[in-house]
């Protein structure tokens, strides 16, 4: 597997890669952006996996979240991968829907065809990208933590509570934590994987809890003026079962935001400084 460096720009004294490479799991190509802080000069840096919401590409976050900022001051390195397959042969939505298909992986590994040639995004995260980000010198494999938002935040605790060895630390923004109850999660879930809600419970944050994963410590942000907290979002009982099974939860509601990237950067530092504390003891 080879690394094709596409863009390459001076960031608070680090570097923001983006490289383009052709994935063997989703059969395609594939880009994916890594931030290298000035720290990663002297020596190998840990690594923080930033997961995306719906419509985006591993472009946004980069471009909006100012993370770079607090990843230099911090030391951190942080990969941000793309939110589906990509290219002409891949399928999209039939109606042409944000929610599902293109830009709407859901990080599951689809069962259901015609999703299951490509869209695996599962295993491309917890298996070919690291793979591919071992030939960086620069990144310390052994050090890892991983974050998201909404969809990408319910990729961030599926993938963090299902491999509880690889990431130190957990953090999501307005995460999608029970996708088996709400809109987004139902039809993602049913077209990928099928109508058999059982098949479901391996890529859903609150049936990990219940099913007695094992959690590192988690922080999720919430803004209160979330246009998708009460239909989408519904957070309650994953904070009810992090409770119940004496999982290590940082809740924060904050006042008048809203889903978008201006409350990720809002609180971008905060997330930093949490996986900074957990990458560095």
């Amino acid at each position: 597997m080879s690394l094709e460096i596409v863009g390459d720009v001076k960031s608070f004294a680090g570097r923001q890669i983006r490289y383009r490479h052709h994935s063997q799991l989703l059969n395609c190509d594939m880009h994916f952006s890594v931030y290298l802080p000035p720290q990663a000069n002297q020596a190998p840096v840990p690594v923080l996996y930033w997961l995306s919401g719906l419509t985006c590409t591993d472009e946004n976050f980069v471009q909006k979240a100012g993370a770079q900022q607090w990843a230099a001051e911090y030391g951190i390195a942080v990969i941000a991968p793309d939110t589906s397959p990509r290219g002409d042969d891949v399928p999209d939505d039939p109606e042409g829907a944000y929610d599902f298909g293109l830009g709407a992986g859901f990080y599951v590994d689809a069962t259901q065809a015609p999703w299951s040639e490509h869209y695996r995004m599962y295993s491309y995260i917890t298996e070919e990208l690291p793979a591919l980000l071992a030939s960086i010198d620069q990144l310390d494999g052994s050090r890892q933590s991983i974050s998201g938002h909404s969809m990408g935040g319910h990729g961030a605790l599926i993938i963090g509570l299902r491999n509880p060895d690889r990431f130190r630390s957990i953090s999501a923004f307005a995460p999608i934590s029970n996708p088996i109850n709400c809109p987004w999660g139902q039809k993602a879930l049913a077209g990928y994987l099928g109508p058999d809600p059982a098949s479901w419970r391996a890529f859903d944050a609150c049936a990990l809890l219940e099913d007695n994963a094992t959690a590192k410590p988690i922080r999720i942000d919430q803004g209160d003026a979330d246009d998708f907290l009460a239909e989408q979002l519904a957070p309650d009982q994953f904070i009810h079962l992090c409770k119940q099974h004496d999982v290590p939860l940082t809740y924060e509601s904050q006042p008048g935001y809203d889903h978008s990237y201006f409350f990720i950067a809002s609180f971008m530092r905060e997330h930093v400084q949490f996986h900074a504390h957990y990458l560095y003891s």
